[in-house]
C-alpha cells in the first residue's frame, strides 16, 4: 500500500502546485488577496482528488484537467467563505477567516470573484464537453445553495424529518463529491452509465460522510478529532443524533433533553455529558452507524458494479474511499 500511497500523494503535489500558482487577479489587491489567502490554508482537496482519480480511471494523463478540477476546489472555497459568513465563524482551518481578517463585505465581494474564477477554470475543457459539463456543474452549485438555505431554514424550525435532513446534506455536501467523480469520468470519455455511477457512488459515500461528523463530534476521541467535542450539542445544531433522539426519546429523556436544548445559561461540558448520556440510553451511536453503513454500502456497490480498463487506478480510488470511511478526525 505504500505505491498506493505514493501515488496519490504526488498526485495531490502536482494538484497543490497548479493552485498556488495560479493567479487569480491582481488589482484591485483588497479583491485578490483574499482569495489567495483562503486557497493557501490548505485542507484535504478531496474534490478535485476525486476527480483526477475518477479520470485515471480511464486515462493516464490527469496533468491535462488539472485546471478543470482546480476549478471544483474553487468553488467549493467560494461557498466555505459565503457559509463562514452567515455563520459568523472565527475560524477556518485553524486561521482567521476572510470576514474576520478582512471584513464582510470584501468576503462577499471575493467569494464572487471565485465563482467567476471557477467558471473561467471550466473554460479549459475540451469544446464538445463543455456543454454537458457546465449544465452538470450549474445543477451541482444550485443544489449546494439550496442545501445551504434548508440547513439555515432548519435552525428555526422545531421539529425536521429524518428525510428533510438527508436530503439537506445530499444538497448541501454530498452532490459535489458526486459530481466531481462524474466529472472526472466525463473528461476522460467513460461510458455516460460509468459516469452516472460515479456519480451514485460520490452522493451515497458523501451523505455517509456527513453522517460520520455528525457521530464523531459527540464520540470521537478528543486527542484524535482535532476540536472541541460536543460542539454541535452545546450549540443545538440539528444533526441525525439530535433528530432520532428528539423523536425517540420518551417520559424524563424527552423533558431533559427538551430543558437542556432551551437552556439558556449552562455549563458547556455538563450539558455534552447530559446529552450524551440521553444519546447512550436511546442506542443514538448504534442507529447512527446503521445509518451511515447503508449509505456507505450503497455507494461502494455502485462502485463495484463498474468495470474500468485501469484496475490499479481503481483500487487506489476503492483504498482513499475506505480511508476516509474509517478516519477517526
Amino acid at each position: 500500500m505504500s505505491q498506493y500511497k505514493n501515488d496519490v500523494n504526488k498526485i495531490l503535489e502536482d494538484l497543490e502546485n497548479h493552485i498556488q500558482g495560479f493567479s487569480y487577479g491582481t488589482s484591485p489587491k483588497e479583491l485578490y488577496e483574499p482569495i489567495s489567502y483562503i486557497m493557501s490554508l490548505g485542507g484535504k482537496r478531496i474534490r478535485p482528488l476525486l476527480t483526477l482519480l475518477a479520470y485515471s480511471l480511464y486515462r493516464e494523463d490527469y496533468q491535462e484537467i488539472l485546471t478543470p478540477a482546480m476549478a471544483v476546489e474553487v468553488f467549493h472555497n467560494f461557498t466555505l467563505m459565503h457559509d463562514d459568513i452567515m455563520d459568523n465563524a472565527p475560524l477556518r482551518r485553524g486561521k482567521a477567516t476572510v470576514h474576520e481578517k478582512w471584513n464582510a463585505n470584501t468576503a462577499i465581494l471575493s467569494g464572487d470573484v471565485m465563482l467567476v474564477r471557477a467558471y473561467d477554470m471550466l473554460l479549459d475543457i475540451e469544446p464538445k464537453l463543455l456543454p454537458i459539463c457546465m449544465a452538470l456543474f450549474n445543477q451541482t452549485a444550485a443544489e449546494v445553495c439550496e442545501g445551504q438555505q434548508h440547513d439555515m431554514n432548519f435552525e428555526n424550525m422545531g421539529t425536521v424529518s429524518e428525510a428533510a435532513y438527508i436530503d439537506m446534506i445530499r444538497q448541501k455536501t454530498a452532490v459535489l463529491l458526486g459530481f466531481a467523480l462524474e466529472f472526472g469520468a466525463i473528461l476522460a470519455g467513460a461510458p455516460p452509465t460509468d459516469a452516472k455511477k460515479l456519480y451514485e457512488f460520490g452522493v451515497n459515500i458523501g451523505i455517509g460522510f456527513q453522517l460520520k461528523d455528525d457521530l464523531l463530534d459527540v464520540y470521537a476521541d478528543k486527542e484524535k478529532f482535532g476540536k472541541q467535542v460536543g460542539g454541535d450539542i452545546i450549540s443545538n445544531k440539528k444533526t441525525f443524533l439530535l433528530l432520532k433522539a428528539k423523536e425517540l426519546a420518551t417520559g424524563d429523556q424527552n423533558t431533559a433533553l427538551e430543558n437542556w436544548i432551551n437552556a439558556k445559561e449552562f455549563d458547556k461540558e455538563q450539558k455534552v455529558q447530559a446529552v450524551t448520556e440521553i444519546y447512550d440510553q436511546i442506542g443514538i451511536k448504534n442507529l447512527t452507524e446503521s445509518k451511515m453503513k447503508e449509505y456507505f454500502d450503497k455507494g461502494f456497490a455502485q462502485y463495484a458494479s463498474i468495470n474500468v480498463p485501469n484496475q490499479y487506478a481503481y483500487q487506489v480510488l476503492l483504498k482513499l474511499t475506505q480511508d476516509l470511511v474509517n478516519r477517526e478526525k
